[in-house]
């Protein structure tokens, strides 16, 4: 089986993604559609490598290119999930995160945003600490506020899952039903 999730997103100064150019809970429903049909693909894959490339792809969407970890996150020379802009603000505080337009919203900026992003980079440290800290028997992720930061974090461990392990594709399929259940709240989120 094949995925096609290359072309999710867009590149450079394409401004034809719906994400960035439609307006605001538009924007982010968007976003959202193109990260819960990544997490289906991974969840459906029939080899490692093919939930390696949907894992990436959640992660990139998420992150955006100016936050953590954004590229080619499982080494294939290829950045799957390539975007203009993440759900989430860059490291830098660049105003490039979808979900940052509907920081008013208080069911967005509790899941999505999961609080101030006044510090950004402070965020990112707490995500890439809980991220550090994981373990099979010590998930560390509910101690992340944001849902998306959630499923970076299990993006993170299908594609850190060593993939000639006889249990890498069961694992992976794992992780994306919880990446599947933090893109389920950050949909409800946008309805609130």
């Amino acid at each position: 089986m094949v995925v096609g999730l290359v072309a999710c997103g867009s590149s450079g100064s394409d401004t034809s993604d719906p994400a960035t150019t439609a307006p605001g809970g538009a924007a982010l429903a968007a976003r959202l559609d193109e990260l819960g049909t990544a997490v289906d693909a991974w969840s459906a894959a029939d080899s490692i490598d093919e939930a390696r490339l949907a894992a990436e792809t959640a992660a990139n969407l998420v992150v955006g290119p100016n936050g953590p970890g954004y590229g080619d996150r499982n080494g294939d020379g290829v950045v799957s999930g390539e975007t203009v802009a993440g759900i989430l603000p860059g490291l830098d505080g660049s105003p490039d995160g979808l979900a940052g337009a509907l920081e008013d919203n208080p069911c967005v900026e509790r899941d999505v945003l999961g609080g101030s992003w006044d510090e950004p980079a402070a965020r990112w440290d707490e995500m890439n600490s809980a991220i550090a800290a994981w373990r099979p028997d010590a998930n560390t992720m509910p101690t992340l506020a944001s849902h998306p930061m959630r499923v970076v974090g299990w993006s993170t461990f299908t594609l850190d899952t060593d993939p000639a392990a006889a249990d890498a594709l069961h694992l992976a399929h794992e992780y994306a039903g919880h990446a599947a259940l933090h893109v389920a709240i950050s949909n409800d989120a946008l309805a609130c």
